[in-house]
């Protein structure tokens, strides 16, 4: 009963020849798996112990210290290294929070209608009208001592809005195919119909805005601790950049490289995360595919 434009199966196949067809995928696609090596991998290839040294306070770059010192006489490289997980990780988290969320209620307004789909809208419109940076200050203003998953559920919680209504309007589309309609016939039940039958065709698309909203959440995070509104108990890139501006890194050349390490690590992510995605937009969707 599932219609054959996009199978599951062919899905995973799709987004691998997505990202491997075009040179511009494939460099997005090693950036992202080389940064994710550098977080996951390294911790356990170096030497963790990162001792505090006053003697080695902004220390230059050396065989020793490949990137420096910091205010506190830290390996900035050790830093760089213990510093990719949390983001990371909580901007996936936060991702799939705002996916499931905007998969959920958009998929029941599209396919549902009537008053559900007003009263959906209604919180849509609610949500949206709310300052996010705002927000996110009194949010973080009650969690100071919030935990990394915490954080990706605050973020989560407020950035499906967007993609809901995206996602209804595919469903809005999807509802009125042949398909669908034979589903109806049998009587199939509406959420079997919406998860079984409507849904998995939407995979493709489903996938492509978790990676951007992935972007986003890592921006999210990155920015909430610029700003000092999350707990500093860890090592995160975030961090480092708050750490390196309120120490006057950038006034210092020897100190240039705690600034720029983690802002490069973000940025190269990121690239490659928005690289992948226009790839899979062009190889799963057929009115760019033949583009």
């Amino acid at each position: 009963m599932t219609a054959t434009t996009a199978p599951a199966a062919g899905v995973w196949g799709s987004i691998w020849q997505g990202l491997t067809r075009s040179t511009s995928g494939f460099l997005g696609l090693c950036l992202v798996l080389s940064v994710l090596l550098f977080s996951f991998v390294g911790p356990l290839l170096v030497d963790t112990h990162n001792p505090t040294d006053v003697g080695l306070i902004w220390g230059p770059t050396n065989a020793e210290h490949w990137l420096g010192t910091n205010h506190e006489g830290k390996d900035t490289f050790v830093q760089l290294v213990l510093g990719g997980r949390e983001p990371i990780w909580v901007g996936v988290a936060a991702a799939l929070i705002t996916v499931a969320i905007a998969v959920v209620l958009g998929g029941i307004a599209g396919y549902v209608r009537g008053r559900v789909d007003h009263l959906l809208l209604q919180l849509t419109d609610i949500t949206m009208t709310i300052p996010f940076i705002v927000l996110m200050l009194v949010i973080a203003s009650f969690y100071r001592t919030a935990s990394p998953l915490m954080v990706a559920f605050i973020i989560g919680l407020v950035t499906w809005p967007y993609l809901m209504r995206s996602i209804r309007a595919q469903v809005l589309s999807l509802r009125e195919r042949e398909f669908i309609e034979a589903a109806r016939l049998q009587d199939l039940g509406t959420a079997r119909i919406l998860f079984v039958e409507v849904l998995p065709n939407m995979a493709g698309y489903v996938f492509i805005n978790f990676i951007i909203a992935i972007t986003n959440a890592i921006y999210a995070v990155v920015g909430m601790y610029l700003l000092g509104l999350l707990p500093s108990t860890a090592d995160n890139w975030g961090l480092m950049i708050q750490q390196a501006w309120d120490n006057n890194a950038f006034l210092l050349p020897t100190a240039i490289p705690f600034l720029l390490a983690p802002m490069v690590m973000i940025m190269l992510f990121q690239i490659g995360l928005v690289t992948m995605s226009r790839s899979l937009e062009q190889a799963l969707n057929p009115r760019l595919r033949d583009r």
